[in-house]
């Protein structure tokens, strides 16, 4: 059986969907794995690497797929994949029409659910890990002050103080990053429960009275009542104008991101603070972030609305994302073939096309 791995081709795009070490437990396992030429050179994995663990090197992404039965990626491909092949991949829902419609089966990567079992192939939490860590250093980067407290002979400094809107794994990750580097560390979260894993890594839970806990299905956080909402930005405004940096990672599944921080907010904060927005993509937790950009406001506030954080540290992004794909393509494997369990919860929480039909539009 042949798995095809393919160099990415969107824009800053860096990861691969398979590193070395995955591959060479497929080859063990009697896979034939086919890597198009330099797909993992820029997550630091020249073709030798593939070479030197039984995988064969293909000259373009079209003899790549030839013959195979799975076809690995962090985006779904743009050339025409073989009728009965199994895709695994990230595959927004505006793509699955027309892979169902050129019979593909295809597992999103983005649909795992959330439970113990799904922990091992979740991919999103996996990017999400990397999105925090990176966030942290990119807004610290940017700051005219240093975040650790610091005793010289030229006097001791204070700590940084970084807020972090939104606890779940990429929020999570940056405050302990945050805390790592010595800053004065606080977060915010509408779901309760996450306050004493706040707490845990070394922070300051944010409370707002007369807010119910908002979680919903999965853990997930949910949308609030507009009171709830205004009581939560009265709070926030406080909190937000003493930050040096802020972390923005809260959002809410299949709708936009909530706002958390005004314009007016944004014009009360301090000369030199920066706002690293990691929900850019989705609408952006404050007011002013543009997608890609970056945002100077007239009181010396910088706004970033960054994409794609996890492929600027392709090296661990890339091991991480491989493992999760292995561990999927492992349950689709038998018999020296492919073979999709639907009763399987993990199998039929993430096929999203299969047999010409979208299962989960």
């Amino acid at each position: 059986m042949r798995l095809a791995v393919l160099k990415e081709t969107q824009t800053s795009e860096r990861r691969v969907a398979q590193v070395p070490e995955t591959a060479a437990k497929l080859v063990k396992a009697g896979v034939s794995v086919v890597v198009e030429r330099d797909a993992g050179l820029a997550a630091g994995f020249d073709d030798a690497a593939w070479n030197a663990v039984g995988a064969s090197i293909a000259s373009t992404a079209a003899e790549a797929v030839v013959g195979a039965a799975i076809v690995v990626g962090l985006h779904a491909p743009e050339l025409q994949l073989a009728p009965g092949t199994l895709l695994v991949s990230f595959l927004p829902p505006a793509r699955r029409p027309s892979m169902a419609t050129a019979g593909i089966s295809a597992l999103a990567m983005e649909k795992v659910p959330r439970s113990t079992r799904g922990q091992a192939v979740d991919a999103l939490s996996s990017q999400a890990t990397v999105a925090g860590y990176q966030s942290v250093l990119l807004g610290a980067s940017r700051l005219p002050r240093l975040l650790p407290m610091m005793t010289t002979a030229a006097g001791t400094l204070k700590p940084g103080r970084v807020l972090v809107l939104g606890a779940g794994v990429a929020g999570l990750q940056a405050i302990a990053t945050a805390n790592r580097l010595g800053a004065q560390v606080s977060a915010f979260d509408v779901r309760a429960a996450v306050k004493e894993q706040v707490q845990s890594l070394g922070a300051k839970f944010v409370e707002i009275d007369g807010v119910t806990s908002a979680e919903g299905a999965g853990g997930y956080a949910k949308e609030l009542a507009r009171d709830e909402q205004a009581r939560i930005l009265v709070t926030l405004s406080r909190v937000v104008q003493q930050a040096d940096l802020v972390i923005c990672t809260a959002q809410i599944p299949n709708k936009p991101a909530p706002r958390l921080i005004t314009a007016e907010m944004v014009a009360a904060m301090q000369r030199g603070a920066v706002i690293v927005d990691l929900a850019a993509e989705s609408g952006g937790n404050c007011e002013l972030t543009r997608p890609g950009e970056e945002v100077l406001t007239p009181n010396g506030v910088l706004v970033l609305g960054p994409r794609n954080l996890p492929s600027t540290m392709p090296l661990h992004a890339s091991m991480m994302f491989a493992k999760n794909v292995l561990t999927l393509v492992q349950l689709c494997v038998k018999d020296g073939g492919v073979s999709l369990d639907l009763k399987d919860d993990l199998i039929a929480a993430m096929l999203v096309t299969h047999a010409g039909e979208v299962r989960h539009p």
